[in-house]
C-alpha cells in the first residue's frame, strides 16, 4: 500500500527557541529560515527497518532492510517496490544486527557486483560478514552470493556496518566497538584500541577489527598499501572508533560520522593509520565533560547499576593522560560540553539520554558546489537518530574543514537512518527507523515514530 502524508518541517518557519529546546545547551544549533522552501512527503511506509540507501541502476533507490533481511528496490517517482534478494541466514536484533551496508561496484555497469555485509549466527557465536552478489538486470535479482570477508566479532550493539568504495577502488567498510564497557555490555573489555598481530592475520584471527575503519581489495583481500600497525599489516585503515555508522568520500577524501558517548558526537576526516581516541578520548583531547573508566578492571562490576554519566565513585582517567600515536582530532563535534554540564534533565525522564548534547548521528552526504539550492553548497548533510533532523556543515573551499555554524533542518518525530541527495541537487531522500526513542517536534522524549520505516521526500520548491 502506498502512503503519502504531510510532513510537518520545521525548516518552513522559525520556530523561536526550538534549538534549545531540541538538544539543550548545543551551541550553533539553529533552525533554517532562510533559503529554499521545501515541500515533503511520506513516500512509502512499512519498510521493516531500513539501514542503507543508495543509487541503483535506472534511477532507483536500493534500500536494505535490516530486519525485514532483504534489499528492496524504490521507484523514488511512484514508491512501487520491488525485492531484489532475500538472505534467510541473517541474525537480526533489536536495534543493531541484521542487514546493514550496501555498495555497488566501481565497475557495476559492467560487473554487476553488489556488496552487503550483515551479522549471522556462527554455531554458538554470533558473526558479522561481507558477501558480494551478482546483479541480474533481466531478472532484477541479487543471486550468487559469494564471501569475501567473514568471522568478523558481531553482538549486540554497536556493529558500525557502512561500506563505500573509494576513488582508490578500494573497500571501505566501518566496524564498531560493539557497546563494550558500557551499559550491559558493561563488564566486557573494549579493543577499539587493540590492535591485530601478525599471528591473528595470519590465522584469518579478525577479533581485534572491532572499533576500526577497515579497507578490502574487492575479492575480501588485504590491499598492499593499507597502512602498518607496530609492523603488522591487515584490513585496518584506522583505529579507535565507538560506532562509525556513516562513510563518505568527497573527491579522494574520506570522511566519517560516529555516535559519541554522553557528549562528543564526531565528524572525522578518515586518513591512513589515523587513531581516533575511542575509548581513551571522546571529541577532543580536551578533558571536557567526558573521563575513562574501564568498567572490566572494576570489582563487582557486573552488580553495579549502569551509569548514564560519569558516576564519581570510580576512577577515571582524563583524556590528556594518553599520548596516542597518529591521534586525529575530530573536524567537528556534536557537541564538546564542559564538565560542569548537567546529564540529568528531568523533562527527560528515564529516558535522560534524550536530553544530552549529541544527535547520534547515522549517515551523511555531501552537496556540491555547484548545486541548485545555494545555501546548501558545498556542505556536508549528517543525519540524526535522536533529534529527528538534518544537520548541514558547511566547509572550506577545499572541502576538508568545517567553516560556520551548523543548521538544522527537517525535525520530525522520526529517527533519521540516512540521508540521499537526488543527482539533480533539488530532492532530499531519508530513510527512518521503525522504532526507538527519539526527541519530538514539542521538544520532549518520543517513543511513537510518526513515519515508522519510511522513505521520506523533501523537495525544494523551484
Amino acid at each position: 500500500m502506498l502512503f503519502k502524508r504531510s510532513l510537518v518541517l520545521a525548516c518552513l518557519v522559525l520556530l523561536v527557541g526550538l534549538g534549545a529546546q531540541v538538544a539543550k545547551g548545543a551551541p550553533g544549533d539553529k533552525i533554517a529560515a532562510a533559503g529554499p522552501e521545501f515541500t515533503g512527503v511520506s513516500l512509502i511506509e512499512g519498510l521493516e527497518s531500513p539501514w542503507a540507501m543508495i543509487w541503483g541502476p535506472e534511477g532507483k533507490l536500493w534500500i536494505t532492510e535490516r530486519q525485514g533481511r532483504r534489499v528492496t528496490e524504490v521507484d523514488p517517482a511512484s514508491g512501487a517496490k520491488t525485492t531484489l534478494v532475500e538472505i534467510p541466514e541473517i541474525k537480526i536484533g533489536p536495534q543493531h544486527e541484521g542487514l546493514l551496508g550496501l555498495a555497488l561496484a566501481p565497475d557495476f555497469a559492467k560487473s554487476g557486483l553488489v556488496y552487503l555485509n550483515y551479522t549471522y549466527q556462527d554455531g554458538e557465536a554470533e558473526k558479522h560478514k561481507v558477501v558480494r552478489y551478482k546483479y541480474d538486470p533481466a531478472t532484477k535479482k541479487l543471486a550468487n552470493p559469494e564471501d569475501i570477508l567473514v568471522g568478523l566479532p558481531a553482538g549486540n550493539d554497536h556493529q558500525g556496518g557502512r561500506l563505500v568504495f573509494g576513488p582508490d577502488g578500494k573497500l571501505y567498510f566501518s566496524k564498531g566497538e560493539l557497546g563494550h564497557n558500557q551499559g550491559g555490555n558493561r563488564c566486557l573489555v573494549n579493543e577499539a584500541q587493540r590492535l591485530p598481530t601478525a599471528k591473528e592475520v595470519a590465522a584469518k584471527d579478525w577479533s581485534a577489527y572491532v572499533g576500526k575503519i577497515l579497507r578490502l581489495d574487492p575479492d575480501g583481500g588485504i590491499p598492499k598499501d593499507n597502512p602498518d600497525f607496530n609492523g603488522v599489516k591487515s584490513h585496518v585503515w584506522t583505529v579507535g572508533h565507538r560506532n562509525p555508522q556513516g562513510l563518505l568520500f568527497i573527491g579522494k577524501e574520506l570522511f566519517g560520522v560516529e555516535q559519541g558517548p554522553s557528549t562528543d558526537d564526531e565528524l572525522n576526516h578518515l586518513v591512513s593509520g589515523g587513531n581516533y581516541g575511542w575509548p581513551l578520548i571522546a571529541g577532543y583531547q580536551d578533558d571536557q565533560a567526558y573521563a575513562y573508566i574501564d568498567w572490566s578492571k572494576v570489582k563487582g562490576c557486573d552488580k553495579i547499576k549502569p551509569e548514564v554519566y560519569l558516576p564519581e565513585d570510580q576512577p577515571k582517567v582524563k583524556e590528556t593522560s594518553h599520548d596516542r600515536k597518529n591521534y586525529k582530532e575530530p573536524v567537528r563535534t556534536f557537541y564538546t560540553m564542559p564538565s560542569t554540564y548537567s546529564f540529568q534533565d528531568p523533562k527527560f525522564g528515564p529516558l535522560a539520554y534524550l536530553g544530552w548534547a549529541t544527535i547520534a548521528p547515522s549517515s551523511l552526504d555531501y552537496y556540491p558546489p555547484d548545486g541548485p539550492i545555494v545555501a546548501w553548497r558545498n556542505s556536508i548533510i549528517i543525519s540524526s537518530l535522536k533529534n529527528g533532523a538534518l544537520y548541514r556543515l558547511p566547509l572550506s573551499g577545499d572541502a576538508k574543514q568545517a567553516q560556520g555554524d551548523i543548521i538544522k533542518y527537517f525535525h520530525t518525530a522520526n529517527r533519521y537512518r540516512q540521508v540521499l541527495i537526488s543527482p539533480d541537487g533539488l530532492t532530499i531522500y531519508v530513510i527512518t527507523d521503525n522504532a526507538g526513542n527519539n526527541v519530538g517536534e514539542d521538544g520532549l522524549a518520543n517513543q511513537t515514530m510518526k513515519n515508522p520505516g519510511a522513505l521520506l521526500v523533501f523537495k525544494a520548491k523551484s
